[in-house]
């Protein structure tokens, strides 16, 4: 039985790499909605309807299991679909909850109220339509009290890394740390709240300064499937993984071998 991992683009390639090296006994399979991203501009049904068809692709492929790879399908399709279309006998998990754990420093099962945490000034950075629906912040209010979050929306950084233009996102990169820093001028901490993001971390922290704690999800998200899979150890497999693009295969396994810096191969989805 696979895990199934779900991007719009190659961003969640970073979070497939990161699972793969923290579970190698565990089968996977990655579907990119080429075809149809990016999703931070489209709107919240659009991302709905387009999340909701790809992860039935990957409940069709035999993952009981689905890791929303992206941060606007987790903002603004996961609720929605856990109250009225998950099957009662699939998961689909976002990519949130690691994140809020880390930061409040508490589990998610953990219902006690709101408490103070040590981060009080956090620099939130992710698509327009994830900063648009303030999942992030409504989330983070029911675990944390006093913490204020900035979000700044990066328009054209997820378009410049699947486009391999990596220079473009470093200055865009740089353009949208210094919009936050005039709202905010010293974050604590700063969520990189997009997982084609993790290949910018470094221009993050440099725009940002050594004082700042970037939290990346890519981690994250493999502790947290790691803990999940010790109470499921019937999904454990051969340590298999399979890509799938809804865009054209040939282009997207070039991107992704570029992306990654090491061979990847997608089929048609």
């Amino acid at each position: 039985m696979a895990v199934g991992i779900f991007d719009s683009g190659l961003g969640g390639l970073t979070v497939l790499s990161a699972v793969q090296k923290r579970l190698p006994e565990v089968d996977f399979v990655y579907l990119a909605d080429s075809a149809h991203a990016p999703y931070g501009v489209r709107t919240p049904d659009d991302i709905y309807n387009l999340t909701t068809a790809a992860v039935q692709r990957l409940f069709d492929a035999g993952c009981d299991l689905v890791i929303l790879a992206c941060n606007t399908a987790s903002a603004a399709a996961l609720r929605r679909m856990q109250e009225s279309w998950v099957p009662s006998d699939k998961r689909v998990l976002g990519v949130f909850v690691p994140m809020i754990e880390a930061l409040t420093e508490r589990q998610w099962g953990d219902n006690s109220p709101p408490r103070e945490v040590s981060v009080n000034h956090v620099a939130l950075f992710a698509t327009p339509a994830t900063v648009s629906s303030r999942a992030f912040q409504r989330e983070l209010a029911f675990r944390a009290i006093g913490v204020d979050v900035e979000a700044q929306a990066c328009g054209g950084v997820v378009d410049a890394i699947e486009d391999g233009d990596m220079i473009l996102a470093e200055a865009l990169v740089q353009s949208h740390v210094d919009a936050l820093k005039r709202k905010m001028p010293d974050p604590q901490a700063a969520i990189l709240g997009c997982t084609h993001y993790p290949l910018m971390q470094e221009a993050f922290q440099k725009a940002l300064g050594t004082q700042v704690k970037v939290f990346s999800q890519a981690d994250l998200v493999a502790e947290s499937l790691a803990d999940y899979l010790k109470r499921h150890p019937e999904m454990h497999g051969k340590g298999q993984a399979a890509c799938l693009t809804t865009g054209d295969p040939n282009r997207v396994s070039n991107r992704a071998t570029q992306f990654m810096r090491r061979a990847l191969t997608f089929t048609a989805a």
